[in-house]
């Protein structure tokens, strides 16, 4: 079984680009704290692990995710080998990413101490959303709102004050 979950903060903006036959895909990496301080340093570890989000999900996530926010997703891991412009022979890892979700809200991620950097603390999640099969459906956040979808389409709610809702 080749399952992979993970819960960090992008590193950058993700990067949406379309294949030659116009397949969105986006690309980002991930900042995830180890579970554990090093005894040599005192410090909590971090690993930074390259993603990459296909079709509805890369779109999803390059729309409504930034740098600095946490996100968590789950997906399978890939290998691929490839030549650098050397002809060397290279081998990447990366998460295909199948889910992902809001881990915090747009207040707590606006306003909060640490938002921008790569630690802080962890929220519920607000939302998701899952691109298996033709039919996508989950929530997307929007101002700090959850709202049902269905594909791509998201409804502006521009008259909801954040402290008003649960989260």
């Amino acid at each position: 079984m080749n399952q992979v979950v993970l819960m960090g903060r992008l590193t950058r903006d993700p990067e949406l680009r379309r294949t030659q036959s116009g397949t969105p895909v986006a690309s980002f990496a991930l900042a995830v704290d180890r579970g554990f301080v090093s005894k040599a340093t005192n410090e909590r570890q971090v690993d930074f692990i390259d993603c990459v989000a296909w079709q509805g999900t890369g779109e999803f996530i390059s729309k409504w995710f930034t740098k600095g926010q946490m996100i968590a997703v789950n997906g399978r891991l890939q290998i691929r080998d490839w030549k650098d412009k050397d002809g060397n022979n290279r081998r990447s890892a990366e998460v295909v990413v199948e889910n992902a979700y809001f881990t915090e809200s747009k207040k707590s991620r606006d306003g909060a101490p640490g938002a921008s950097d790569y630690s802080g603390s962890r929220s519920s999640s607000g939302g998701d959303y899952n691109s298996g099969g033709g039919t996508q459906s989950g929530y997307a956040a929007q101002s700090g709102y959850t709202t049902p979808v269905t594909g791509s389409d998201f409804a502006e709610l521009d008259d909801v004050d954040d402290g008003d809702l649960p989260f």
